[in-house]
């Protein structure tokens, strides 16, 4: 390729750009951006992108994530924490996980998975208040989901001064949610509040 054919590619701007011209149209163009992401983007920000209103974004995504699920592709948009974001589907996921892993253990531990689910159904809680759920100390267990950015300090803290734990947006992201609202139905098979605070005060976090 020659420097002139190179040039006036290299100082285009893409700015005021008709994606109604492109090959393939606002999804084509919405593909590519969503492609290029690392974690779920809003309507308005593509709507910003592609300078379409976001009425007609939020209808492309629909329509992209409909085709998708119709001809079974091995990925699927989803719309998750507040943005979109193309994922691999669900029934592929051993074959992803093989490659990923390459037989290296890179999974949450058993203890790990427990901790999480306390926080998340009981948050924003305290790590005693977890440690008397399991039965255990969850020190260690906190660091590592802290440390994957599954979890996080909030601002404001317990009695006592007691530093409270939250899940975070990364959390529903992987989890495939929008809200905490759609956690399943667990919480009622955890100690009550006042349960929880008897095991702390008898020492037994």
């Amino acid at each position: 390729m020659s420097d002139e054919q190179i040039g006036p590619q290299a100082e285009a701007d893409p700015a005021g750009l008709d994606v109604h011209a492109m090959p393939g149209g606002p999804r084509a163009a919405l593909e590519a951006v969503l492609m290029v992401v690392d974690e779920p983007v809003t309507e308005l920000a593509l709507a910003s992108a592609l300078e379409l209103p976001v009425g007609q974004v939020h209808d492309h995504l629909l329509a992209l994530e409909q085709d998708y699920a119709a001809s079974w592709r091995g990925f699927t948009l989803r719309n998750v924490a507040g943005g979109w974001r193309v994922y691999s589907r669900a029934d592929f996921a051993p074959v992803v996980e093989r490659f990923l892993l390459d037989g290296q253990q890179a999974r949450l531990t058993q203890a790990s998975l427990e901790t999480l689910a306390v926080i998340a159904y009981r948050q924003p809680v305290s790590r005693g208040r977890v440690s008397a759920v399991r039965g255990v100390n969850v020190d260690g267990v906190v660091r590592t989901l802290l440390a994957r950015g599954l979890v996080e300090e909030t601002e404001d803290p317990g009695e006592g001064g007691a530093t409270l734990y939250r899940t975070t947006p990364y959390f529903l992201q992987r989890m495939g949610l929008r809200t905490l609202d759609e956690l399943p139905a667990l919480a009622p098979f955890l100690p009550d509040a006042d349960v929880i605070d008897e095991l702390v005060e008898e020492g037994h976090a």
